[in-house]
């Protein structure tokens, strides 16, 4: 599932097969943006922030666009070179073609794709809290814009990306188990925010650069993650049964004697 690193990573994918090309051709096959034709732009950027990616635009005579988009639970991007066969989804899921003389960059399965003037981009972004793979990372607002919900449950209030952008389900688990919290906590009752907030943006880190997530250090099959999707299988530390449970329309996991109910 895309998280904050998998948004990164693949940003750094369409940098590498875009950057600095003029694209020679589109193809948008939302409503929307059905008629746009980026033909003779050239993209200048390639950005993430949180789990949004930014394609920024340029062409001479015209003010800079970004091209946005939402990868959310199943949404990817691929690169091709000119000719090769396009192998990443089912065809009837690309939602996006952008050609260049050497590369070809399809996007399948998107959300929320808009094409707006880069100076009307914060319209898309400017909710966001700090960008944990970001320049504008800032513990001590991301704890303050938590701190503005003490009734929520610790869990919610990292996925909220209002408050910091980058976190999924994955590393909300997997930072909740490392600071020992229950996922039902109530924000008020989180006695060290700042070292909550600071691990989850330490293990997103760690994989930015990486496809494959782990937060234990190892990256063999079935030792990545210390609870997350471990349902039943002994907890690493302490051989209690790993629990799973709805919250909050997610799944959560934990394990019950590492992460005891206050």
């Amino acid at each position: 599932m895309p998280e904050g690193d998998t948004v990164w990573n693949t940003a750094r994918v369409l940098e590498k097969a875009l950057t600095g090309e003029t694209l020679t051709g589109s193809d948008f096959r939302v409503p929307r943006l059905a008629t746009t034709d980026l033909t003779g732009w050239t993209v200048a950027e390639s950005a993430s922030r949180g789990k949004h990616l930014l394609l920024r635009l340029t062409r001479e005579g015209r003010p800079p666009h970004t091209l946005h988009s939402h990868l959310r639970m199943d949404g990817a991007w691929r690169s091709y070179a000119p000719g090769e066969r396009w192998t990443g989804r089912p065809a009837h899921l690309i939602r996006v073609v952008l050609r260049t003389a050497r590369s070809v960059a399809v996007g399948y399965h998107l959300h929320e794709i808009t094409l707006v003037p880069t100076a009307e981009e914060e319209t898309l972004v400017g909710h966001l809290g700090p960008d944990l793979l970001g320049a504008d990372w800032d513990p001590a607002e991301a704890v303050r814009r938590i701190s503005a919900a003490p009734s929520a449950t610790i869990a919610e209030a990292l996925l909220d990306q209002r408050n910091l952008a980058g976190v999924g389900n994955l590393y909300k688990a997997e930072t909740l188990f490392l600071r020992g919290l229950w996922p039902w906590t109530p924000v008020a009752g989180v006695t060290d925010l700042t070292g909550t907030v600071t691990m989850a943006q330490k293990l997103v880190a760690s994989n930015r650069g990486r496809w494959t997530q782990t937060t234990t250090g190892s990256l063999r099959k079935g030792e990545t993650s210390y609870v997350y999707g471990r349902r039943a299988q002994p907890c690493r530390r302490c051989g209690t049964a790993i629990r799973k449970a709805e919250q909050d329309e997610r799944v959560t996991y934990w394990c019950p004697r590492c992460q005891p109910e206050p």
